[in-house]
């Protein structure tokens, strides 16, 4: 099993033009690489986020009378392959940060939980919800049995 999608509500008129659908759309783009499409369902235009031209996993963004807040660290996580990564992945974090300070960044230390060490920030934009960007560097022999892969 794998998630398919998530659905975010934010106030209504963020997703005008004027009200930053570009700029989720640009800064997503930019740092994960997504791509944008509007789509028409409960009778308004949503933005949908998606990570693949097959539109299998994507973010739904819906505006909403009463929107979606998470004043914690509620977060979706993404699983990179490498430290280098997730690293260069900041990076680009760190560099729109400096021409926008809504980019809000969270660093952490590497958590050692022995079997795995999980190498991570996190990171928010407009959205919600922060995105956790993470790496897991498994010592040799605690490797997971199964691991999922995109086929």
């Amino acid at each position: 099993m794998r998630f398919n999608h998530m659905e975010l509500t934010v106030p209504r008129g963020m997703l005008d033009e004027q009200g930053g659908r570009a700029e989720i759309t640009e800064f997503y783009r930019e740092i994960f690489g997504w791509g944008a499409i509007d789509i028409p369902l409960f009778e308004q235009n949503n933005l949908l986020l998606h990570t693949d031209d097959e539109v299998s996993q994507f973010i739904l963004i819906a505006e909403s009378d009463t929107p979606l807040t998470s004043p914690g660290f509620d977060h979706l996580g993404m699983l990179l392959d490498t430290r280098a990564e997730v690293d260069a992945i900041l990076e680009k974090c760190e560099r729109y940060q400096r021409k926008d300070d809504r980019v809000s960044i969270q660093r952490y230390d590497d958590l050692d939980q022995g079997a795995v060490v999980v190498h991570a920030f996190y990171v928010k934009f407009l959205l919600p919800i922060w995105f956790d960007v993470q790496c897991m560097e498994w010592r040799e022999g605690s490797e997971p049995a199964r691991k999922w892969s995109f086929g």
